[in-house]
């Protein structure tokens, strides 16, 4: 679909008759990083998955700009008009969990259940900020100088060399989660990190205190440093549910598909059990 500054590419599972689910990936990921817990949803909903701005075929057709978080929200709730979506729930993971947070607190009504997979409300100070903006230019320097598939892939792997994501290159599918990688384009993925990126984001921290939406807060047991982010989350909004998943690191719905899923259901329809 195109619009004035985007042409995003989406795409929707299971039946429309059924409550609809939105799906956010995140950073290095595109529409399909949801695909494996989407095939256990479809029985209970309707799922709509898009490329952000710089990962699989989304184009922006604009000024660097429009890759920005309040930019990329405007856009969603744009299409979700243009497809008469008035409300939906929202799932985003880890950047587009940061994103999904966004959505929530500047468009309430839309959102009514959230839930949040490995996600932050950004950075609390201009320091840190500052800081972060520094890191996300160097990688996204690496980004811009790994063109080749080969020098992607080891930027890659090199990547999933963070402790937040645990034991992840033990997973049998780890490769297959590679190569759903090498589809993005480094050169955008470079853009995104640069205006979407945890550094340039607006703080969310004062806004989440205002949150009256439901929002399940799910962490893996491996990613020590989102335990902590998401605890003071929870702290802060008593709407908040937090959950810890077992056996999995940054990447819950990857590497605990079913207990991921377990959790959605729960959430979503708990109301009408």
């Amino acid at each position: 679909m195109t619009r004035e500054n985007y042409q995003l590419h989406y795409s929707f599972s299971g039946s429309s008759d059924k409550p609809l689910i939105l799906f956010l990936h995140g950073f290095m990921g595109n529409s399909h990083e949801f695909d494996e817990a989407i095939k256990l949803l479809c029985d209970k909903f309707y799922c709509l998955t898009v490329d952000l701005p710089g990962h699989g075929k989304t184009q922006v057709l604009a000024g660097d700009e429009y890759y920005k978080m309040a930019n990329t929200a405007h856009a969603l709730i744009n299409l979700l008009d243009e497809l008469k979506i008035p409300k939906c729930f929202l799932v985003g993971y880890s950047m587009g969990g940061r994103l999904a947070l966004y959505l929530t607190l500047y468009f309430p009504q839309r959102f009514p259940k959230v839930v949040l997979e490995s996600a932050s409300p950004g950075l609390l100070t201009a320091a840190e900020q500052l800081e972060r903006v520094k890191s996300d230019e160097q990688i996204a320097r690496k980004l811009g100088r790994s063109v080749a598939k080969s020098d992607f892939a080891v930027f890659l792997s090199n990547w999933y060399n963070q402790p937040i994501f645990g034991l992840i290159k033990n997973h049998e599918r780890f490769q297959h989660l590679i190569e759903t990688r090498l589809q993005n384009n480094p050169i955008e993925l470079a853009k995104s990190l640069r205006f979407m990126g945890t550094g340039c984001q607006p703080s969310l921290w004062q806004k989440l205190k205002e949150n009256t939406n439901l929002l399940l807060l799910l962490v893996g047991e491996y990613d020590e440093k989102f335990i902590d982010i998401n605890m003071k989350m929870a702290s802060l909004c008593e709407f908040c549910d937090l959950k810890v998943i077992s056996n999995a690191g940054h990447n819950i719905h990857f590497e605990n598909t079913l207990m991921f899923v377990k959790n959605i259901k729960h959430f979503f329809l708990e109301a009408e059990s």
